[in-house]
């Protein structure tokens, strides 16, 4: 016998609050974000993880088929994540820790999937906006530790920028309006789960302009430095020796 949704999320909530809780013993010489962060990146690869188990083998394809019965597999995996998202957002309350634009989309995404459970049906793209949502957060959190370490200004550092930048521009934003389309388009999902994707995918467009911008400034840093390298070995060549610096 399967127990009431509120009594699965009520138990995932307090699963990521004892992941947390060890994670703050484990590394107590680390600060509060540090066993949040790591709270954040198991629950980004377990949740693409199932997620695209769902989407790509289990189904229903979420671009065919919205507004579909939820199975059994989906409610699981919208208990998990609602109660992940339901800690973070309470842990970036508590230690203001997140900006205005974060907390609203923890806060749709929350009504998103508290709507599925409730109704019953819609977690197929329920899912796949976790999926596609989550996919990046590894890397996310991995440009975040690469910078606690100070190993950011690396090569390791500039190739989860550039995936992080791929695969958000190609999945949230490209595969994104692909299923905000079919979900328009449907006539099977409520309008208010509608309206949830589009508001969805309007934070991603948000994000993507700040990524735009961050892009941008990075590019043109290592576009500069490359200048400088370039009139520095010209200036060998021409001169004949060794600048001294």
């Amino acid at each position: 016998m399967l127990f009431p949704l509120p009594l699965r999320v009520a138990c995932s909530l307090l699963a990521w609050l004892a992941l947390y809780t060890w994670f703050c013993h484990r590394y107590k010489h680390r600060n509060y974000e540090w066993s949040c962060r790591l709270v954040t990146l198991t629950h980004g690869i377990l949740a693409t993880c199932l997620s695209a188990y769902i989407g790509f083998i289990d189904g229903p394809w979420p671009l065919s088929h919205p507004g579909s019965p939820n199975t059994t597999l989906q409610v699981h995996v919208l208990c998990l994540s609602l109660g992940y998202f339901l800690f973070d957002l309470c842990w970036c309350v508590y230690f203001q820790a997140e900006g205005a634009l974060m907390l609203a989309h923890h806060l749709v995404s929350i009504l998103g999937i508290t709507a599925s459970l409730a109704l019953g049906e819609s977690a197929a793209e329920v899912n796949a906006v976790i999926f596609g949502s989550e996919i990046t957060n590894p890397l996310l959190q991995a440009r975040w530790f690469l910078k606690e370490m100070g190993c950011y200004h690396s090569f390791t550092g500039d190739v989860v920028d550039f995936f992080f930048v791929v695969l958000f521009t190609g999945v949230r934003i490209g595969v994104g309006a692909w299923l905000m389309y079919c979900e328009l388009a449907s006539p099977k999902p409520r309008w208010y789960i509608k309206l949830g994707g589009v508001i969805m995918y309007a934070v991603s467009w948000v994000f993507m302009v700040s990524i735009c911008r961050f892009a941008r400034r990075k590019s043109m840093k290592k576009y500069h430095a490359w200048r400088s390298r370039r009139t520095d070995e010209l200036y060998l060549k021409t001169n004949g020796h060794l600048k001294k610096h």
